[in-house]
């Protein structure tokens, strides 16, 4: 025993030390990569492509060919399994539902399909080429007056999101409140293969490629400083804008801020010990117990092991197939919105979202066939060629802001945010509110902003 002691102590010390020394080389902070702005994402090996870099009026119009056999899809409906006795949406999609969103689908909303074409043009759409690929986008310039600033505002939304999503919230961006000199000259892009931007060629098109795109997109069109908001995907794209582009992203705010680096990770399990060390009490229940919310991540998070394995063959399924895709997306905005609404046979679809904009986001997607390309962020974000980049453990010096709603999938607590966020100057909780909170709550995601951009405003602008 009196030999085995001190080794026994020296084998622990070294464990440690070894430990120590493997957590210290993961959790290290990283630099900025070397960024290619030119990266080719087109058809073909790209040696004769030349850009062309005019920017380009596009219209929302489709034929009367196109809605009628729309109609025609919507009018063939399968035999549904009715639902389960005393089952709202547990199982999925309640069927007695889908039918009546069916029937509104095909009568009352494609009976004014001209107006919800009228209704997407209100705003000016564009589209222009960047890096292989024909980028759509709108752009809304303010009306001003003497005296009041003007700042770039880049607005990213998700899966399965699209530029919908932002429609009730431009008016309050670009257009002034009591007590406010400053308004947004606003852009808003479909992400790549998303909608009307169209999708890559290549393999590897990752959110931090993204990321790049929509730099030189804003650069294009003539903003090569801006702030940026985002959900969703578009929460991570713009926490890499503001990671890529420290010296030209004027302030990053997201409402979906989370972060998994290593250092992140163990601070979130310290401070779930320990809440009110590091939360106001009232709000622990956004972020503890970590059980519960694993629980509630693993049961909405089916989709994404399909969409980061198999994209295109999910993809296969809903493509062109209007009764599948309401039905998958639509899921999303119950559950996603409230946990809660997983108990409703309606899915409470329609207590914050008109049955019209839900449609709106669906039409989008089924009228450009973009669901597979859509899907493929999901398998690119996870390859080992992404993951390599250690993006949650680039610091940026941005300045930095987190809306965090009640009912998001997911929340980091900030002492585990400021890690990378080392300029974080905003963060607020909301009572009320779920993933898609530019299309739930635009007043309240607006008015977050802009109290954002006033704070930055004091300090830098």
């Amino acid at each position: 025993m009196g030999f085995l002691g001190p080794v026994t102590f020296g084998a622990i010390v070294l464990l440690v030390a070894f430990s120590y020394k493997q957590y210290r080389d993961m959790s290290s902070p990283l630099p900025v990569p070397e960024l290619d702005l030119k990266q080719y994402w087109g058809p073909g090996d790209g040696k004769s492509y030349k850009e062309d870099t005019s920017i380009k009026p596009f219209k929302v119009a489709y034929s009367a060919e196109v809605i009628e056999k729309l109609r025609s899809k919507l009018s063939d409906a399968p035999n549904f399994a009715k639902p389960l006795e005393g089952v709202g949406f547990e199982y999925g999609f309640n069927s007695n539902r889908l039918q009546e969103i069916l029937k509104y689908w095909r009568t009352d909303y494609l009976g004014k399909w001209t107006d919800r074409e009228k209704f997407f043009n209100q705003y000016p759409h564009f589209k222009t080429q960047i890096q292989g690929l024909d980028i759509h986008f709108i752009h809304v310039k303010p009306k001003v007056s003497a005296g009041t600033k003007v700042y770039p505002l880049l607005l990213l939304h998700g899966w399965p999101g699209s530029v919908r999503e932002f429609y009730e919230m431009i008016p309050k961006l670009i257009n002034k409140e009591a007590g406010q000199d400053f308004v947004f000259e606003v852009i808003v892009p479909s992400l790549p293969g998303y909608g009307w931007s169209q999708g890559s060629s290549k393999q590897g098109l990752s959110p931090s490629k993204i990321a790049i795109i929509m730099k030189n997109l804003m650069t294009r069109i003539g903003h090569p400083k801006f702030f940026v908001q985002g959900g969703d995907w578009g929460s991570l794209i713009a926490s890499i804008l503001a990671t890529f582009f420290q010296d030209d992203v004027l302030g990053a705010h997201m409402n979906m801020c989370a972060l998994d680096s290593p250092t992140a990770i163990l601070k979130t399990v310290i401070a779930s010990y320990f809440p009110s060390y590091f939360i106001e009490e009232k709000y622990v229940p956004y972020y503890f117990p970590a059980l519960p919310k694993m629980k509630e991540l693993i049961v909405e998070s089916g989709y994404m092991h399909i969409q980061a394995t198999k994209p295109d063959t999910i993809g296969s399924v809903l493509v062109g197939n209007p009764i599948g895709l309401a039905a998958y997306i639509l899921e999303k905005f119950s559950t996603w919105t409230n946990p809660a609404y997983r108990q409703l046979a309606d899915g409470g679809l329609e207590k914050y979202f008109t049955m019209d904009a839900l449609l709106d986001n669906i039409m989008l997607y089924y009228l450009t066939d973009s669901i597979t390309t859509s899907q493929r962020i999901y398998a690119e974000a996870f390859t080992g060629q992404e993951m390599a980049v250690g993006i949650s453990r680039i610091p940026t010096r941005v300045p930095t802001g987190c809306a965090k709603f009640r009912y998001e999938l997911a929340h980091t607590v900030d002492w585990a945010l400021k890690d990378r966020f080392v300029n974080l100057i905003h963060s607020k909780h909301f009572d009320d509110g779920g993933h898609f909170a530019a299309m739930q709550l635009p007043a309240v995601l607006a008015k977050d902003f802009i109290e954002f951009v006033k704070k930055i405003e004091k300090v830098n602008l």
